[in-house]
């Protein structure tokens, strides 16, 4: 299932990456051992490091091991969310009639 993980580094533990030289290399190994289908990075609205990966898990048990990394690397907070690309919304399309049919106001 394609999922959408948002990671969010607390700015101290950011900086002292940064400062250590190892927060581009960590995220790096994080990613590679993810193989995400695209990774972007910024800062968020509270000021923190961010990113938003989308990748694909086979199964909900990956759950620890994509964030523990992030956890422990850098006291980051995780979420997760399942998304859609355009072709997997165009192969919903019937389910989406089906249900405007069944639950009309």
């Amino acid at each position: 299932m394609r999922m959408l993980l948002r990671v969010s580094i607390p700015v101290e533990a950011g900086n002292a990456a940064a400062k250590a030289g190892t927060l581009g290399s960590t995220v790096q190994q994080i990613l590679a051992d993810l193989k995400p289908e695209a990774a972007y990075f910024f800062a968020d609205d509270n000021g923190n490091r961010s990113g938003s990966i989308v990748f694909d898990m086979k199964d909900t048990s990956q759950i620890p091991a994509i964030a523990e990394p992030w956890f422990l690397a850098f006291n980051a907070k995780v979420s997760f969310r399942p998304v859609m690309n355009p072709e997997d919304l165009a192969a919903a399309g019937p389910a989406i009639t089906k249900a405007a049919k069944q639950h009309r106001k």
